[in-house]
């Protein structure tokens, strides 16, 4: 039972949804069950600190929420503090909040940026995408490449029946992670990332290779901000109001249709989109949540504000906020998973 001098802390998830989002709230709650403190949950990130709409959590009302994916707090990626920056402080004074932990993502972050000076405030990196600096590895992402995986994997028993090629196109913008890691995961013929453009011939010659091996199919995973040398990403639509307006999506069409041109190879594409988010947290996703929500506790416990929870080597971390106010983090050409990819004669 909390009194009525507890301690309120604000508790907020922006952006896209990630699996495991539910994890760290509840393990955030759970972790401070038997404190005087009460953690107040922010609705629909941005838009619910504007709007004064929030909910009180306790143990009970977040009980087994870590196997659902979503957020029960809801989330946008439409709202931003960007010339609205006395009205988000003076919102968020009006809630009474001591500090406010904020799981999100570079938008997320980067408006938290405008009103950082304002603020007590513990940042959750969050993205599905793998992108954010100062983390090795965001939440979400095992997630992700799992549902890539998965789907590669069943995919590929229609294209061998039908001597197809399946371009299968995953989520990412800019950068190339999940197409990478699922891409890796399901042992995928050819894995076509933003960060290495395409080269046609190349690409032409490794599926007429496939081809002169007798193979009936082949699977390719694409991240939806890939690209052919010398041109630019595919954008699908604009939203308008986000923080990211465009919107990629369509690559996975335009190389299906490429591809029957030039190898004669019939070829269909998928476009995975939002089932990426939707699936229940992999076990991995569940420990990295778990173990984040009781450090985020303990951050709240000593006041321990201004800093972010990572995972750095293996483990759980505290870093500056500085950390993840940067730019996307790229796949580089050295590492490893590109290596091994290319040491198994996988095309990337």
């Amino acid at each position: 039972m909390k009194t009525s001098g507890a301690r309120r802390i604000g508790l907020m998830t922006g952006g896209g949804d990630a699996p495991g989002l539910n994890g760290i709230i509840e393990a955030t709650v759970r972790s401070l069950a038997d404190q005087d403190i009460e953690i107040v949950g922010i609705c629909d990130g941005f838009e619910g600190i504007f709007e004064r709409r929030t909910v009180s959590l306790d143990s009970e009302k977040v009980l087994n929420a870590h196997t659902f994916a979503g957020t029960l707090l809801g989330s946008s990626n439409k709202g931003s503090t960007k010339g609205r920056e006395a009205e988000f402080l003076k919102a968020f004074a009006d809630l009474k909040l001591e500090g406010l932990i904020a799981a999100g993502g570079d938008g997320t972050f980067e408006g938290l940026s405008r009103v950082i000076q304002g603020l007590k405030l513990i940042g959750v990196p969050k993205t599905i995408d793998n992108d954010l600096q100062g983390t090795d590895v965001t939440f979400g992402f095992d997630t992700a490449c799992a549902v890539v995986a998965e789907a590669v994997d069943a995919l590929r028993a229609t294209a061998d029946a039908h001597r197809r090629v399946f371009v299968v196109e995953a989520m990412g913008r800019t950068t190339g992670w999940i197409a990478l890691g699922g891409g890796l995961a399901s042992y995928a013929d050819a894995i076509l990332v933003p960060e290495r453009p395409i080269s046609r011939d190349a690409l032409k010659k490794h599926l007429i290779g496939l081809q002169a091996l007798k193979r009936r199919g082949a699977m390719i995973v694409v991240g939806e901000g890939a690209h052919f040398e010398n041109e630019s990403p595919r954008i699908a639509f604009r939203v308008e109001g986000s923080m990211q307006a465009e919107r990629f999506g369509g690559v996975s069409q335009d190389i299906a249709r490429w591809i029957e041109k030039e190898t004669g190879w019939e070829a269909r594409n998928v476009v995975l989109g939002h089932l990426q988010r939707s699936r229940h947290p992999t076990t991995t996703d569940r420990f990295m949540t778990a173990a984040m929500g009781v450090e985020v506790g303990r951050m709240v416990q000593e006041n321990d504000w201004g800093k972010a929870v990572v995972m750095r080597n293996g483990n759980i971390a505290r870093a500056p906020l500085s950390d993840l106010m940067k730019p996307p983090r790229l796949i580089d050409g050295n590492h490893r998973w590109v290596k091994v990819a290319q040491s198994m004669g996988i095309f990337i």
